[in-house]
């Protein structure tokens, strides 16, 4: 019979709900939820609450929203009085110091969109894509003052194909992760498998920069990195944004960045050839390729760069 914990939740975007609505319904106390302030949003700046505090106030659950817990003694004796036997964390977006760590009776578990040791960090939903993995996943962790480097308590896999986009992936291992905690629960506290001595990667914060395409890599290299980093930071070149591709059977001479033809081709590094699908000029509103050209935002022949 499982013992009914009394536990924090700490989490802050979309991919953080799905386990927080399982816990919800589970026969545990959800004494306290830790997210993200409410940040200035849109046009007019309007402050918006971040999608778990929004679940949460639904529910009763009280909120906390620390800006550091690193600058905050406040804040940290204030987490230790829920006097919780466990801490589940998921994309909260905060560093957690020790005397955090420790406060729970069982510590903090973190659950973690990649297959450990293999992507640690900040993006490893987005790298697993641009990297070529065939593929990645949820672990479930046991938190310790490194970065994800924790004992691994579970592990699930899912493949990633040639139309795995960051979006999709996102909401797959979101869904896979709160299917994944509770049975956890059930047989708290679990020993986990050390990471030491195993090889990993770095995830790092993406930015802007990242979407830069580069047109001598290879239309595989070029599709994977699109793949991965729409909607955000999103892909580009000149002033267009590129949303969508697909790889072509193709080869040409013709120099990288090259507009084939009105179907969309474009010449890659290696003489490899990828079909453009979707674009977003400046400005305007994404669209398919040939609107895009009847448009004159670019033309057959000219170079994209």
């Amino acid at each position: 019979m499982s013992k009914k914990l009394n536990i924090i939740y700490m989490g802050t975007p979309d991919f953080s709900v799905p386990a927080l609505q399982a816990l919800i319904t589970s026969p545990h106390d959800i004494v306290a939820v830790y997210t993200q302030p409410p940040r200035p949003k849109g046009r007019g700046h309007k402050m918006q609450k971040s999608p778990v505090q929004e679940v949460a106030e639904v529910h009763n659950i009280p909120v906390f929203t620390p800006v550091s817990f690193k600058k905050d003694i406040h804040a940290i004796e204030i987490f230790q009085s829920h006097t919780a036997d466990l801490a589940i964390v998921a994309a909260y977006g905060l560093i957690l110091p020790q005397s955090v760590l420790d406060a729970p009776v069982y510590g903090c578990v973190n659950i973690h969109a990649s297959l450990l040791p293999r992507w640690r960090g900040a993006a490893p939903i987005q790298y697993a894509i641009w990297k070529g993995d065939q593929e990645t996943g949820v672990t479930i962790m046991q938190m310790e003052a490194g970065l994800d480097t924790g004992p691994m308590i579970t592990k699930r896999s899912c493949p990633i194909t040639q139309e795995t986009t960051a979006h999709s992936l996102h909401d797959e291992l979101s869904v896979m992760g709160a299917e994944m905690i509770l049975p956890c629960l059930d047989n708290f506290p679990l020993q986990g498998e050390s990471q030491e001595g195993a090889s990993s990667n770095y995830a790092s914060l993406l930015t802007k920069e990242d979407g830069k395409i580069d047109w001598t890599q290879t239309a595989q290299d070029i599709d994977r990195q699109i793949r991965a980093l729409n909607p955000w930071p999103s892909t580009y070149c000149d002033t267009l944004k590129i949303k969508k591709a697909t790889l072509s059977d193709q080869t040409s001479p013709a120099p990288v960045g090259t507009v084939l033809d009105k179907d969309g081709h474009i010449v890659c590094g290696a003489q490899s050839v990828l079909k453009l699908k979707e674009i977003q000029p400046q400005n305007k509103k994404a669209m398919d390729f040939l609107s895009a050209l009847n448009g004159g935002y670019l033309k057959v022949g000219a170079r994209l760069s």
